[in-house]
């Protein structure tokens, strides 16, 4: 026998009560997990203290023995094939996103995200990049610029991040068309060789 003719019919908004576990309708429901940033007790000098840590270790954790040239892990890393380079770009946007939650403007975000992709595209290129990695330090140019930026918010400042991020943009544009154009020539090269041209 069918009961449910006996009982009252729910409404949606009951039936997602019983469903949430309250048992209370009267509530509103909120999420499970909401991270409020300043309730952290972070202060900005603590994140930019580790931010220094972090591009120390990445750029200039290891002096050259004989010199006053330190290097760090970034061009260490870079040595080794494939995962070495996404790691340092990986531990590099890590500073980008910091400075994003310090609250930094969009165009400095922009030049340091410049930065990056300069680094991890120039770096990619096997010795050379490495080298470049070592002589670049884009995560101590990135941490830098994060500070002046903290102090200085002028309208000057804005102008030359934007800039910089245009001539990093053609910089690597022309980098790119560069390596296709070589490789492209490198394996006409290798098909004339095998006799297939």
């Amino acid at each position: 026998m069918n009961d449910s003719s006996n009982t009252p019919a729910t409404t949606a908004s009951e039936s997602d009560d019983a469903n949430d576990g309250s048992g209370d309708g009267d509530e509103p429901l909120e999420p499970d997990a909401v991270v409020e940033f300043e309730a952290t007790g972070v202060t900005d000098e603590e994140t930019l203290a580790r931010l220094r840590t972090v591009s120390f270790y990445l750029d200039e954790a290891v002096e050259i023995p004989g010199t006053n040239y330190r290097v760090g892990l970034d061009p260490i890393l870079g040595l080794v094939p494939g995962v070495g380079d996404a790691t340092a770009s990986a531990l590099s946007a890590y500073i980008l996103v910091e400075a994003a939650m310090l609250g930094v403007p969009r165009a400095t975000l922009a030049r340091m995200l410049g930065n990056v992709v300069l680094d991890a595209t120039v770096g990619s290129i096997p010795l050379v990049g490495d080298v470049f990695d070592a002589a670049w330090k884009a995560n101590a140019r990135n941490v830098r610029l994060l500070e002046a930026r903290c102090d200085d918010t002028s309208p000057a400042a804005a102008a030359a991040d934007r800039r910089f991020l245009v001539a990093a943009v053609a910089a690597v544009t022309l980098l790119l068309v560069a390596l296709g154009a070589a490789t492209a020539l490198v394996v006409l090269w290798l098909l004339g060789q095998v006799g297939l041209l």
